[in-house]
């Protein structure tokens, strides 16, 4: 069944009559695949956008790629947004938890303005100086979340079809990195790449 159900500006409406004007919502894209990075963003949408992304930004899960694309656009040309970057080196070095908290907290960073940051999941992050709420399920109930789950996920989509080019054997390109049936395959004959999470169960060493 269609899920026509769409984020509200609830929760960030709540934190702002607190007294914290710049409110940015946080998640990430690639906690789960066995090669290539973990990308967090951070999306602060302006007041006066509000209402053009209402009805239209939902969970990237939920949207067609066509869809993300644009939305994509739109949000990186009209909001403050940032971007945090862990690739597969360093989630082996530190495990996934901790590089997702780590490229979180480089989104957030890289924001212009922000006083209060909601954050998709149970994660805390450390090192950003400023209040957070976690929201279980933020990406389908904060528009600001919503709106950073697109982010996140089309720019680690655009890295995937970067290292696709490199190593197409493992079809990056359409799996992103997931372990899917030909993925593991084709890891079992050629093994991990440079790219790979060798500290994730079925890539190995």
């Amino acid at each position: 069944m269609k899920d026509n159900k769409f984020p509200t500006y609830e929760f960030e409406d709540d934190i702002k009559s607190k007294g914290y004007d710049f409110v940015a919502g946080v998640d990430e894209a690639g906690r789960g695949p066995g090669a290539g990075p973990v990308v967090a963003a951070a999306v602060r949408i302006p007041d006066y956008y509000i209402p053009t992304l209402m009805g239209r930004v939902k969970d990237s899960k939920k949207l067609s790629a066509k869809k993300r694309d644009g939305l994509y656009d739109m949000i990186t040309h009209n909001c403050d947004y940032g971007i945090g970057v862990i690739d597969n080196k360093i989630i082996d070095e530190i495990n996934i938890l901790e590089a997702t908290k780590l490229a979180m907290q480089k989104a957030i960073n890289d924001l212009k303005y922000v006083n209060y940051v909601l954050i998709d999941g149970t994660v805390k992050v450390s090192g950003i100086g400023i209040p957070q709420k976690q929201i279980i399920k933020g990406d389908n109930l904060s528009l600001s979340i919503a709106a950073a789950s697109i982010v996140a996920k089309v720019a680690r989509d655009e890295m995937m079809q970067t290292l696709h080019y490199v190593y197409p054997v493992y079809n990056w390109i359409k799996n992103k990195g997931y372990l899917t049936k030909e993925h593991i395959k084709m890891l079992r004959l050629y093994g991990p790449s440079e790219f790979h999470r060798k500290s994730f169960n079925k890539v190995g060493k």
